[in-house]
């Protein structure tokens, strides 16, 4: 599993979401590095990582995590997730592999109709992104075609980082293992809670309060899974903090695990 090393300090592990790579920590990974050491992975089959063999899914996803950790010695590690990797944070939380653990929006607590939709409108979004690799630079270099492109994502896509939104599109139209974990996560098992004081260290749960991915009534679901989780609002926020509100998401992350 490729991963990138950055800082000094307590360990920290930061993993991407669906389609994304290390390089989505960008807004605050040099902001966090100068507190910690950060490992930010490429999980398999996105990034520079190569995919698994056989079944992708958060289950093979947690077990493949949990691996690397033991083989770097980081067993135990805070962790920081966004979105697909909020889940998988959750996950690893549950299963006792990782201390105190911040997950941003997480998927995985769709109801309903909110299933289908977040299934359809991804599964179209990706479709669209492939299309558009050719000219992906010059919308993503625009502030026109940013709020043209990134509405679901960001309430103000106009103020993304050209850098770290042409970085992500790359990242997802190149994914090999994209489409399988996107069908899985919409329609693959639920995700299991923790008892109690069960889990090894503090959870905080982080969410928009303008999420068009994960809606923040899932909050709520969350929360009943994760009776010992904290909820904090990130106000005039879309589905990744760390891109809308940068400095609020670094001091969470680092008081949440300090």
């Amino acid at each position: 599993m490729h991963s990138v090393r950055l800082g000094r300090g307590r360990p920290l592990l930061l993993i991407h979401g669906l389609g994304g790579s290390w390089r989505s920590w960008g807004p605050i990974l040099h902001d966090l590095a100068r507190e910690r050491e950060v490992i930010a992975v490429d999980l398999p089959g996105f990034g520079e990582s190569p995919p698994l063999q056989g079944e992708v899914s958060i289950d093979t996803l947690a077990r493949a995590v949990t691996e690397f950790l033991a083989a770097e010695g980081l067993t135990g590690v805070n962790a920081v997730g966004s979105s697909m990797g909020a889940r998988l944070v959750l996950e690893l939380a549950r299963r006792g592999v990782v201390g105190s653990t911040v997950s941003l929006d997480p998927g995985g607590f769709w109801q309903g109709w909110e299933r289908r939709f977040f299934y359809t409108s991804i599964a179209v979004s990706i479709r669209l992104v492939r299309l558009l690799q050719p000219i992906m630079p010059a919308i993503t270099g625009s502030a026109i075609g940013r709020t043209l492109l990134f509405p679901q994502f960001s309430p103000r896509p106009w103020r993304l980082s050209p850098v770290v939104t042409l970085e992500e599109m790359r990242s997802y139209a190149a994914a090999p293992s994209f489409d399988e974990l996107l069908r899985s996560l919409a329609y693959g098992p639920a995700q299991e809670g923790a008892a109690p004081r069960s889990l090894p260290g503090r959870l905080v749960i982080g969410w928009g309060r303008q999420d068009r991915v994960c809606f923040p009534v899932q909050a709520g679901r969350a929360k009943a899974l994760f009776p010992d989780a904290r909820i904090h609002w990130f106000e005039a926020c879309g589905h990744f903090p760390h891109w809308d509100k940068p400095g609020e998401t670094t001091g969470l992350i680092l008081d949440s695990t300090g």
